[in-house]
């Protein structure tokens, strides 16, 4: 019975041991890639940026989850720790300087910043562009008050209205351009503000600041049939860029994790549906209607 008992000690000691060497080893998964030299890779540090077009609280809701599969997806690519954080621009001019000079590592742009972002520094790499129920375009919206008198675009000679930012592609460009389609210039607005974000102007509009305003179709929808649509109209879709000269191994896991994103809840959180391969051919669209937009306030004196 000692020798059963001693024995029974010694295997007992052996399988403690065997499984807290087992616990220590990491998985394969969670092994650290190594250089050619045998040392770990060191953490990976991206910064993630963002004008901000709605209130800073709504945009962390917005994009954190998404920021989290992404760290998460590059980590896994790249066999490295992986931390991306988020930085909100105040406003659309702060986040295009700060992604022409590098100061983030990509960024999620609307299309007339990013052409803008291009035009100081042609080096920005496409990553990919957002997809809502499957297509490259979403909607534009001229809005007025449910009860308003307003029913098309050329009500709104003599009214007042609110742009979004001066670097906004909805909130300025192409409805600037749609309302010099219908023969409206600056000067035949009574008066017109720049509000810097879709969720103010909306909020304008229905307060009765602004007879007419010009927000995303998603703003109309949170308006809970206040706001009414006079115009609707289209605009591509969103870009992911990365900055100029950033690790080609980094943009690459980057980009496939986009391409390859399925978590349900984080495009829903952000309200798309996935994500495509984006060329600058689908945005020269939106750079014709910036030029054309050039012809609807009046040239700064003494230029």
């Amino acid at each position: 019975m000692r020798a059963y008992l001693a024995i029974a000690g010694v295997l007992c000691l052996a399988l403690a041991w065997a499984s807290a060497v087992t616990a220590r080893e990491p998985s394969p998964v969670q092994q650290p890639v190594k250089t050619s030299i045998g040392k770990p890779l060191p953490p990976l540090h991206l910064t993630f940026g963002i004008y901000q077009s709605d209130k800073a609280t709504e945009m962390y809701r917005k994009f954190t989850p998404i920021i989290e599969v992404i760290q998460n997806d590059v980590e896994r690519r790249l066999g490295r720790t992986t931390d991306i954080q988020m930085q909100i621009f105040k406003t659309y001019e702060d986040g295009i300087e700060g992604l022409a000079t590098g100061k983030v590592d990509f960024v999620r742009f609307g299309p007339a910043p990013y052409i803008l972002a291009k035009r100081k520094n042609a080096a920005l790499e496409l990553l990919a562009m957002e997809l809502e129920d499957g297509k490259k375009q979403f909607n534009g919206c001229i809005v007025v008050p449910r009860e308003s008198k307003i029913r098309e675009i050329a009500d709104l000679r003599g009214k007042s209205f609110a742009f979004g930012d001066r670097n906004s592609t909805i909130g300025r460009f192409l409805v600037q351009e749609h309302l010099l389609t219908a023969g409206i210039h600056a000067s035949d607005l009574s008066r017109y503000e720049y509000l810097e974000r879709h969720d103010k102007v909306a909020a304008a509009v229905l307060a009765g600041d602004f007879d007419a305003g010009s927000v995303k179709e998603s703003n109309l929808e949170e308006s809970k049939g206040q706001l009414r649509a006079v115009k609707t109209f289209q605009n591509v879709t969103k870009p992911w860029v990365a900055r100029a000269a950033l690790d080609p191994n980094v943009a690459g896991a980057l980009r496939s994790a986009l391409l390859e994103l399925k978590d349900a809840g984080a495009l829903k959180t952000l309200k798309v549906s996935g994500f495509a391969i984006a060329s600058d051919a689908e945005y020269r669209p939106v750079q014709a209607s910036m030029l054309a937009a050039e012809a609807f306030e009046p040239a700064p004196s003494g230029n």
